[in-house]
């Protein structure tokens, strides 16, 4: 199980300092235009949001009960808080843009978490989930916080994403420098990542993938099955023929 203090530990050195420039980059090309907005992380996300302080009208970090909490930002009021991820204590769509990081791995049910994440996200909104990729070298290393809990496959984020009324509208990979402490592979991380991009390359350590909250789920056509109906004859007034006859 993660934990806060091992979290803060790992983004304190140069690997963890590497690893969130990197995923980073990829979230401010995606949420470049947040002025205004109201934006949550989710899980422990406060290395990725102080970007979005300047600008946003509201930054809050919201950290699992079992992962522990931890004060954001040092400077000011704090803006974080212990909840439980399900039930978050936030009202119906109040947020703008939600992010999930070291969050879904280690939820025993995702699909209530993040069916929460739908409450509280406003119409139109937008959420952004980074979870460690299965075919990844970071899944398989457990020496960082992406080798903990359960990675994901891009098949397994869509499904999850279907069944709670979420649209993907990007899929991005990150971190495609291996995950050790060296400082040649530290130093050639960029590299890594700008060929890796360019080409569409798969084998990053984490999935970051982007949705919108769909208001209203789709409903599937049924085939209606037509039954052939036999129609009785109709009956002649009586006396028709007798009528004609008479003409």
């Amino acid at each position: 199980m993660l934990d806060v203090v091992d979290l803060r530990a790992f983004y304190d050195t140069p690997l963890g300092q590497v690893a969130r420039r990197l995923v980073s980059r990829l979230l401010r090309s995606r949420w470049e235009d947040h002025a205004g907005l109201c934006v949550l992380g989710l899980g422990y996300a406060t290395p990725y949001l102080d970007d979005f302080r300047e600008k946003a009208q509201r930054v809050l970090a919201f950290m699992p009960a079992t992962q522990g909490v931890v004060h954001w930002p040092l400077d000011g009021r704090s803006a974080s808080a212990l909840v439980e991820p399900s039930m978050t204590p936030l009202p119906d769509a109040s947020m703008d843009r939600i992010l999930l990081v070291h969050a879904l791995e280690i939820d025993e049910h995702p699909r209530d978490l993040i069916e929460e994440v739908w409450r509280i996200l406003s119409p139109g909104g937008r959420l952004i989930i980074i979870a460690p990729s299965r075919t990844g070298l970071w899944a398989r290393v457990d020496t960082t916080p992406f080798g903990q809990g359960h990675p994901y496959s891009r098949g397994q984020l869509q499904e999850l994403l279907q069944q709670t009324q979420f649209l993907p509208v990007f899929w991005g990979e990150a971190l495609y420098v291996p995950p050790f402490q060296r400082v040649s592979f530290l130093s050639s991380a960029p590299a890594f990542e700008r060929i890796a991009g360019r080409f569409s390359l798969p084998g990053g350590g984490v999935h970051v993938v982007e949705a919108t909250k769909q208001l209203y789920r789709p409903v599937a056509r049924r085939a209606v099955r037509r039954v052939p109906i036999e129609l009785d004859p109709a009956l002649e007034p009586a006396g028709a023929e007798a009528g004609l006859e008479g003409v």
